[in-house]
């Protein structure tokens, strides 16, 4: 059991390579919403201000700036860490799946609800490596499920594919409350 013993253990934290970039990344996003508030809220006249529409997202992103500056500086001060770089590229990885949940946004309106989700969570169990039979089956199946529980049960409305046009009418109705 890992016991703190001093103020200066409890306030200890890991640092990962990437932290600088973070913080620098941080500091800017912040930055750019510190810049585009005045175009966004409005400050009403003879209103307390606590009241006013624009005062909690200026106190909100000026605390984003200042925290952002508090950590770019801590970031600077601290020794540097090997691995910099290889931390960056997993971020960067990362973003593929936010390609791929775009992909899946925009095949939605073409093939429907259920063949996208089905073909996306095949898809992606082939692009994570399970590859067997089995694996892209079992994926298969969650994707009927997710429908069935979202669409089918829960009534989210979705919608409708325009590959459900060519449908005959009593099995488009059907798979557009449905599926």
């Amino acid at each position: 059991m890992n016991r703190i013993k001093t103020l200066q253990d409890l306030f200890k934290r890991y640092r990962r390579p990437g932290d600088l970039y973070f913080a620098v990344f941080f500091l800017m996003f912040s930055l750019v919403l510190m810049w585009s508030l005045p175009g966004q809220n409005t400050w009403v006249s003879n209103t307390k201000l606590f009241a006013q529409p624009a005062f909690w997202p200026y106190a909100a992103v000026c605390t984003m700036v200042f925290f952002g500056i508090l950590h770019v500086i801590s970031a600077l001060c601290s020794p540097a860490l090997p691995g910099r770089w290889a931390e960056m590229w997993i971020w960067v990885k990362s973003v593929e799946y936010a390609g791929w949940f775009m992909a899946y946004v925009l095949t939605v309106p073409q093939l429907g609800y259920l063949p996208s989700t089905v073909l996306f969570t095949v898809i992606l169990t082939f692009r994570l490596g399970y590859r067997t039979a089995k694996m892209l089956l079992a994926a298969a199946a969650f994707g009927c499920a997710v429908v069935l529980i979202f669409k089918t049960c829960l009534q989210v409305k979705v919608p409708g594919g325009a590959i459900y046009e060519l449908l005959p009418p009593e099995m488009r109705s059907f798979m557009l409350t449905y599926f």
